[in-house]
């Protein structure tokens, strides 16, 4: 891969176009009902803009206390192109964005390469949008951070955990775990799965979520263990799907927007 990783759903996923994209994210981050705790991580899905946008846009908005304290971002998302085992990282030095380009941590990332299980996989990234979609929602409601990129293949639960807890630091890191929930069945069937994960979720209970239930269930599985081992809540902010937002109910695939809490606010 080239020093910059460019991006692959720009103009597909959302606005290719700068200023488009910028008012894109400003219609939703405004349209948000931010009530809660600043998070120390967030769950938040990865489908086009304008199917899941505003289901995302709830849980990056409380987010915006923290715009100047975040400066590094741990960003989880799943494999939809490329098999592989274990964690991929990336070799380029920044992604980029039509809002810009954003550096990586590379000291972070190679005390990740450490674990036997964490790869560079270039393959991994090229094409892969679960992470690329968060990223214009970080620029747009952080300032300067830098970003922990790990596209998550065929891994145990722990691995992910153990990679999560190596990068935990402190109020200066956030967790992003990218994840859509059910794929394509009918609207009271989406909503009675996804409202099962969602109780999963809140009960820090990875283990009762299946493939079925959330293509990001291992991004998920990690930092859930994480959170559990810090004794920390995760809460619910949105859960949805695509029938409630732009498409029909007769094949739907859910939304859903959780928050791992920080506890206090920022000094």
């Amino acid at each position: 891969m080239r020093s910059v990783r460019a991006p692959a759903v720009a103009g597909l996923f959302y606005p290719a176009d700068r200023r488009q994209l910028h008012a894109m994210l400003q219609g939703l981050l405004g349209e948000a009902k931010a009530v809660g705790r600043p998070p120390k991580a967030l769950i938040a899905p990865h489908a086009g803009y304008v199917y899941s946008g505003p289901v995302a846009a709830n849980a990056y908005a409380l987010l915006k206390p923290l715009r100047h304290s975040i400066r590094r971002v741990v960003l989880l998302g799943p494999s939809h192109r490329v098999a592989f085992r274990g964690l991929a990282l990336s070799s380029a030095q920044s992604f980029s964005t039509p809002l810009g380009e954003i550096p990586l941590d590379l000291k972070a990332q190679a005390a990740l390469t450490a674990l036997p299980f964490v790869q560079i996989l270039d393959q991994a990234h090229m094409l892969e949008h679960s992470l690329e979609v968060h990223l214009p929602f970080l620029q747009e409601v952080l300032e300067d951070f830098k970003l922990v990129p790990i596209v998550v293949g065929d891994a145990e639960p722990g691995q992910v955990a153990e990679a999560i807890d190596l990068v935990w630091g402190g109020d200066e890191t956030l967790i992003v775990a990218s994840s859509d929930l059910s794929h394509y069945h009918d609207y009271a069937t989406a909503r009675r799965m996804d409202r099962a994960t969602s109780d999963a979720i809140e009960s820090l209970q990875p283990e009762d979520i299946g493939f079925e239930d959330a293509c990001g269930r291992l991004p998920i599985a990690g930092l859930l263990i994480a959170a559990r081992r810090r004794g920390l809540s995760a809460k619910t902010v949105d859960l949805r799907n695509s029938g409630d937002t732009a498409g029909s109910k007769d094949s739907v695939v859910g939304y859903g927007a959780y928050v791992i809490e920080s506890g206090h606010l920022p000094a």
